[in-house]
């Protein structure tokens, strides 16, 4: 899986969170470095391409394990079923994540000014 529909969508609403950013440092910048909390570590955006990148990792392996279990590399069954499982859950989870987003987003967009 090298990418998900609507990760598109998701671009945007980074851009548009990285340009909130920017306002947000200039208003810190004008109040003397006081507008609130700091932010350390990796961003959103770095966190949600890291989650994809797992997703990605775990259903290639899965993918892998049936091959092998087919031609006979391995005769571990239940490994192969846990590997689809893993696969299987994390594609879900990243599903309605995505889904909970395009959904706040839609409701955002939505509200009055």
């Amino acid at each position: 899986m090298s990418a998900i529909s609507g990760i598109s969508s998701l671009q945007s609403i980074s851009a548009s969170h990285q340009s909130a950013v920017g306002k947000a440092d200039n208003i810190k910048d004008k109040l003397g470095g006081q507008a609130g909390p700091e932010t350390t570590g990796a961003g959103f955006g770095q966190r949600l391409q890291e989650s994809l990148n797992s997703v990605a990792q775990a259903q290639t392996q899965a993918a892998q394990s049936v091959v092998d279990y087919e031609i006979g590399k391995h005769d571990d069954l239940t490994k192969v079923m846990v590997d689809q499982q893993i696969s299987s859950l994390g594609f879900q989870m990243t599903l309605n994540v995505r889904n909970k987003a395009l959904s706040a987003y839609k409701e955002i967009m939505n509200m009055p000014v």
